[in-house]
């Protein structure tokens, strides 16, 4: 039995505006999604696919690949979602779901899926490094985003990205030295980013604007000063809030706040971005916000 592991990740700057190309900066997680797998010469064509989460099953199915049929399952859609992308697999491979092999696939999710660390982008990455296809391509027709989550994953490491015109990035060495400093505090709720999007794609937008975003990432990138890092992060956040014409997660949730807020990915969900203050747990605690990561606890 093979292993495969992917780290989930974290977006730290441009959010909405990556998908007109401006520059991203990504980390890694230490939290992500594990993949293991055996191949049997039985000539039977079966997939035997078991998905866990943080080690319990979630969701099982049986596939027939040579009809492309789910044979059993506990989860009809989730079933579905696997069996289009596996397909995807096939179309893509010269070797897997070739050879009337019998495959036994298990994923385990090590964060809950609420957390908007990539269970998707993850599974990708994990699948395409196991098949020898581009994660890329495999992302883009099983689910579509602008892809700095693949990037994340396939090198282990924070990244700068770019969608526009084409697909590029590079590996970063993001280590600022107030590391310790920062704080990562989850919202209780999965942010259904699609919404987002919309109100995103419905708005007239400058390649100023985008440049701007850009060039906030490549500021943020090489900030050695905890306030300066403070300073550039309110003007990420309320740049956003006036383009998107919505309330920034501060205004919203944590108006008294002494320091920074700043949202992570898509807007009223998943992380928020912070710096330590004096109380700050009993702060957050008080808020109703009692899942709080330091940073050598999260981030690889």
């Amino acid at each position: 039995m093979g292993e495969i592991f992917s780290p989930g990740k974290l977006m730290l700057t441009s959010e909405y505006f990556a998908m007109d190309g401006a520059l991203v900066l990504a980390v890694p997680t230490k939290l992500g999604q594990e993949f293991s797998f055996e191949e049997k010469n039985d000539e039977k064509s079966l997939i035997f696919w078991e998905a866990y989460h943080q080690n319990k099953l979630w969701l099982r199915a049986v596939i027939d690949y040579k009809n492309w049929q789910i044979l059993e399952t506990n989860i009809p859609s989730s079933a579905e979602f696997i069996l289009k992308t596996l397909k995807n697999v096939q179309s893509l491979s010269t070797v897997k779901f070739r050879n009337n092999f019998t495959y036994h696939l298990k994923t385990n999710l090590q964060f809950p899926a609420d957390y908007g660390l990539g269970s998707s982008s993850t599974l990708m990455n994990n699948l395409a490094e196991w098949a020898a296809i581009d994660p890329f391509y495999l992302n883009k027709i099983s689910l579509g985003g602008s892809g700095y989550d693949i990037a994340v994953a396939k090198e282990k490491s924070a990244v700068l990205f770019q969608s526009v015109p084409e697909i590029k990035y590079e590996k970063v060495n993001f280590d600022p030295s107030f590391k310790n400093e920062l704080i990562f505090i989850h919202l209780n709720q999965k942010q259904d980013s699609r919404e987002g999007i919309s109100l995103y794609k419905s708005k007239t937008k400058s390649q100023k604007l985008v440049d701007e975003f850009s060039n906030l990432t490549r500021n943020i990138l090489v900030c050695n000063e905890l306030k300066k890092f403070s300073e550039l992060m309110l003007i990420h956040e309320q740049r956003i809030s006036d383009f998107l014409e919505i309330p920034t997660v501060k205004e919203r949730f944590f108006a008294d706040c002494p320091i920074f807020i700043k949202s992570l990915g898509a807007w009223g969900g998943d992380f928020v971005m912070s710096s330590k203050f004096e109380g700050f747990k009993d702060y957050f605690w008080g808020k109703g916000f009692r899942t709080i990561f330091e940073y050598s606890d999260l981030i690889i």
